[in-house]
């Protein structure tokens, strides 16, 4: 019996759990560019225009806040995902980071958050071994405007999925659940790298409300419906605005500048709400220019250019 157990701890021994492999590289989408020089109405007539259509995954813009460059995270590769930046007066794609470690979520960060092009991410990080754990470990971190001297922002803050500056101070974030549990909306302070759980069930559309001292997000309802709701950061109190657009699977919006219009992805067409609305408008179709679905979306602090990605088109 002895020897018997004997050999099952030396198995175990040498049998040592194996980290878990690296996941399968995201589909591959594309990132198009639509000029917006006469308010929502024009994009009726816009002309996508790519940013980046290269192989593979290129995903998750962010516009600077004068609105000249766009961040981007791609997987060229195919290991993992690093962060780009589109210069709108030259065309030219520059890469930021080379890290062995996971980009996702590029942001510009607002003032006071470093210098001028720091930009924050959600890093999918190594663990002590320097392999890619089992259990996700994603944290915020930010870097300089050449993708250099990265730090961490939020050290106890773990599976961070997507985020938003609010100020320089708090950010609202989407907390991965796991295990069965849903996605939680968190209001974090960067100063005491704390963070406060407000709701659930929440999608992965957060931002900054433009001009006000409130977020948005979609929740879903019990009823299974979903709705844009908005959160005023101080009082923690949540208001509903207007029930997702009809076909929105990926339920992707963004906000137009004047803090009043909400831009949503719904199959191949882009829709509009604008406060005290009753319903949904659709401004764009990409179908007519061989276009897939839109899954995301960012709109430029001027109001001049919406952001699109869409799935790269099957060969």
């Amino acid at each position: 019996m002895r020897i018997f157990l004997l050999a099952v701890t030396l198995l175990g021994l040498t049998q040592a759990p194996q980290p878990a492999p690296a996941a399968a590289p995201p589909p591959g989408t594309d990132i198009y560019l639509l000029t917006m020089s006469g308010g929502v109405a024009s994009l009726k007539s816009a002309k996508p225009s790519p940013v980046s259509n290269a192989a593979g995954y290129d995903n998750q813009p962010n516009f600077s806040p004068d609105g000249t460059r766009i961040l981007f995270a791609a997987n060229r590769d195919g290991k993992q995902s690093d962060v780009y930046a589109f210069d709108r007066a030259t065309s030219r794609v520059t890469q930021l980071t080379a890290t062995p470690e996971n980009e996702n979520s590029p942001t510009y960060t607002p003032a006071g958050v470093g210098g001028t092009g720091t930009f924050s991410v959600v890093q999918s990080e190594f663990d002590s071994k320097g392999a890619r754990p089992a259990s996700p470990i994603q944290r915020l971190w930010r870097f300089n405007a050449t993708g250099k001297s990265p730090q961490l922002i939020l050290a106890d803050i773990n599976p961070v999925g997507y985020h938003a500056w609010i100020d320089f101070e708090r950010l609202v974030l989407f907390v991965l659940g796991g295990q069965g549990k849903p996605a939680t909306l968190q209001i974090a302070n960067v100063k005491t790298g704390q963070a406060e759980v407000v709701t659930d069930n929440i999608g992965r559309s957060l931002h900054r409300i433009p001009g006000t001292r409130l977020a948005s997000f979609v929740q879903r309802e019990a009823s299974g419906e979903f709705w844009v709701k908005q959160i005023e950061i101080n009082s923690k109190k949540i208001d509903p605005l207007v029930k997702a657009a009809e076909g929105s699977s990926d339920r992707d919006y963004a906000w137009l500048p004047d803090g009043k219009t909400i831009l949503m992805s719904s199959g191949t067409k882009i829709m509009s709400w604008t406060r005290g609305a009753s319903g949904w408008t659709e401004v764009f179709d990409g179908a007519p220019h061989q276009l897939g679905a839109i899954t995301r979306l960012a709109v430029s602090p001027k109001g001049d250019a919406v952001a699109i990605v869409v799935a790269e088109p099957k060969k």
